[in-house]
């Protein structure tokens, strides 16, 4: 497999890092390591603090690893799920920290690399793993699904209005041959979206995205990590977390909102009963956005969204 290097831009890196109040003293985890775009801006804030970087990507961790060797023992890189975070760094010692960072999605590197079956630009079989040590693929997704599970995962994670289409042309598909490739998929997709809907972008972007998603379970990790993660806080410490659908979005927003005001007593009661209490604030009341510069730089950050959360 030839090398190819990470990106090394980071979406709304700034405004991440100002997010997250750097203390040079402090414990920070990225938990989506990637390039370590976000991971090198915090240990150059460092002196005598920490990073934990959490990649599941074999490729992403030997590619970090080469851009935080200049930091030397401030970095400590471990191959998982952030979703373990916790219990991971409660194995080196670590109970607390000072502030996480997670960039959610796909990485450009992962979109590029061919024989990974990310993306729809690339004949390659089909794929779509993040860690390559799992063993539901894309393949099995497409292949195995029920038609109803496919129109499910396409209208909710694809948000694709010819979803219903899609997934009765991929089960037609699939009973002559198994489907095994990303352009295989492509045709079956482009023929099931009438063609003067086709104008508007890649006709297969959606169905992608909607397998992709659920080939990694990214909504169920990312829904069962946020309370722990607020959890592992330290009083003052921050989470940052950039998302890129609109159900991540709606799932990062709501867990901070009930994190910030738990309590489940019907209004009406003149106190408290339930014992639920605040675990900090939203720093964030509407998401931060990329700037007009980022925008035209950088497509990918269309459609980031930055939440953030301050632990009491």
């Amino acid at each position: 497999m030839e090398e190819r290097t990470f990106s090394h831009y980071s979406v709304m890196l700034q405004e991440t890092i100002e997010a997250l109040n750097v203390k040079a003293d402090g414990i920070y985890v990225d938990g989506t390591l990637g390039g370590a775009g976000h991971s090198s801006e915090i240990c150059k804030r460092l002196s005598s603090g920490h990073l934990y970087g959490i990649d599941q990507d074999e490729a992403a961790i030997c590619a970090a690893g080469k851009r935080l060797e200049p930091f030397g023992e401030k970095v400590t890189i471990l191959r998982d799920n952030y979703c373990n975070a916790g219990a991971a760094l409660r194995r080196l010692g670590v109970e607390q920290v000072d502030g996480i960072v997670l960039d959610l999605g796909v990485s450009s590197y992962q979109l590029d690399t061919e024989e990974r079956g990310f993306s729809y630009r690339f004949d390659a079989p089909l794929d779509m793993r993040m860690d390559t040590r799992q063993g539901l693929t894309a393949r099995d997704i497409v292949n195995g699904y029920s038609e109803m599970e496919l129109f499910r995962i396409i209208r909710d994670y694809g948000e694709d209005r010819f979803a219903k289409n899609i997934a009765k042309h991929i089960v037609q598909s699939r009973q002559k041959k198994p489907i095994e490739t990303t352009f295989e998929l492509n045709e079956i997709i482009r023929a099931a979206i009438p063609a003067k809907m086709r104008q508007n972008g890649h006709p297969s972007k959606q169905t992608f995205q909607a397998i992709r998603i659920e080939c990694n379970r990214e909504l169920e990790v990312l829904r069962d990590s946020l309370d722990s993660m607020i959890e592992m806080l330290k009083p003052g410490g921050r989470i940052c977390i950039i998302t890129f659908h609109s159900l991540e979005d709606r799932i990062v927003k709501t867990a901070f909102k009930t994190n910030e005001n738990p309590c489940i007593c019907p209004p009406e009661f003149p106190a408290c009963v339930c014992g639920r209490t605040s675990r900090g604030r939203v720093i964030t009341r509407k998401p931060i956005l990329p700037g007009e510069k980022e925008l035209e730089e950088n497509s990918r950050s269309k459609s980031a969204k930055l939440r953030v959360f301050e632990r009491k």
